[in-house]
């Protein structure tokens, strides 16, 4: 037993969980949980109403989406609404920086800040569809 508690994910409160959970799919290449994937079209869709959970291809739990019926989005840099977290993204190269800025607009991120030409951290700062900040930036792969 450790004497440390575990991180098991990050949820993520939005007003469209299948949707949200839908985008960082796409983006991240994640899974769905068993028994969260998405239903035939047209077929209800009671997890989607509810609680998602996306999976790294590992199995290890990553992200949850939580269902609210309202949410405001946080305005960033600065405004009344605070961004009150966000997820880090890394790639190894700007070259892969500048082909997931695409892949994740295409996927309808907004881009709220543009860094990408800082030689010390190339960095775009983006908003998911909900309107949670997120950044993504080029560092060495984690050790």
């Amino acid at each position: 037993m450790s004497e440390f508690p575990t991180l098991r994910q990050t949820v993520l409160d939005c007003t469209d969980a299948r949707a949200l959970a839908e985008f960082h799919r796409a983006l991240l290449g994640y899974r769905y949980r068993p028994g969260d994937e998405a239903p035939d079209p047209g077929e209800p869709d009671p997890q989607g109403n509810d609680w998602l959970v996306l999976r790294h291809p590992d199995g290890a739990a990553a992200l949850a989406f939580q269902q609210v019926d309202a949410l405001p989005e946080a305005i960033w840099p600065d405004g009344t609404v605070p961004q009150m977290l966000h997820l880090d993204l890394t790639v190894p190269t700007t070259r892969e920086l500048d082909r997931q800025h695409d892949r994740g607009l295409g996927l309808g991120a907004r881009q709220l800040l543009d860094r990408s030409d800082d030689r010390e951290e190339p960095l775009r700062v983006y908003a998911d569809p909900a309107g949670h900040p997120f950044c993504l930036f080029v560092a060495e792969p984690p050790t």
